[in-house]
């Protein structure tokens, strides 16, 4: 008898894992305060526009002043910020931007050169999407993530069933004989 409580169980807490897992990945492999590469962060990461986007780099050493510049912003000063060895500098992204990536160049003397992207989202209109985490993303064929949704939905319907049929089996093989 106790096994036959421990299957249900078993199977409802391996069902909560793997339908976890994809957010977990997901939220692992975003950066907490922008995006990075190498020496480089920008925050933040998608940046919508008219609004100002911060570029932070150690990749200069000992220097105390740079040049950066964004393919939508324009050029902009790197000078020291609030931490040794780290210079600072901010742009706006134009108002007129379209979404999509943008790529931020640096220099610094006497020959440092580093380049990262980051992504310029545009305004939302009308209504947000609240669709269903890693499904509504999209799948690399270009689709919405629709039919994975109802593959998935469908799935655990038809899970649910199976166990409520099982269930219904055992109670009525268990039951002890009318008299």
């Amino acid at each position: 008898m106790r096994l036959a409580r421990t299957g249900p169980r078993l199977a409802l807490i391996l069902g909560a894992l793997v339908l976890s897992a994809p957010t977990a990945v997901a939220v692992a492999a975003e950066p907490a305060a922008g995006a990075a590469a190498g020496d480089v962060r920008i925050n933040p990461g998608k940046a919508a526009p008219g609004s100002t986007v911060t570029v932070s780099t150690s990749a200069c050493g000992e220097e105390t002043y740079g040049k950066g510049e964004s393919e939508a912003g324009g050029p902009f000063h790197l000078l020291p910020g609030d931490r040794k060895g780290v210079l600072v500098g901010e742009f706006q992204v134009p108002d007129d931007a379209v979404s999509g990536t943008d790529t931020v160049t640096l220099k610094c003397p006497p020959r440092t050169k580093q380049t990262v992207t980051y992504q310029i989202s545009g305004r939302p209109h009308g209504g947000v999407d609240a669709g269903f985490g890693w499904a509504a993303a999209g799948g690399a064929d270009g689709t919405d993530g629709r039919d994975a949704q109802l593959a998935l939905g469908g799935l655990l319907l038809a899970g649910a069933v199976a166990g409520g049929v099982i269930r219904l089996r055992r109670r009525a093989t268990d039951a002890p004989p009318s008299a």
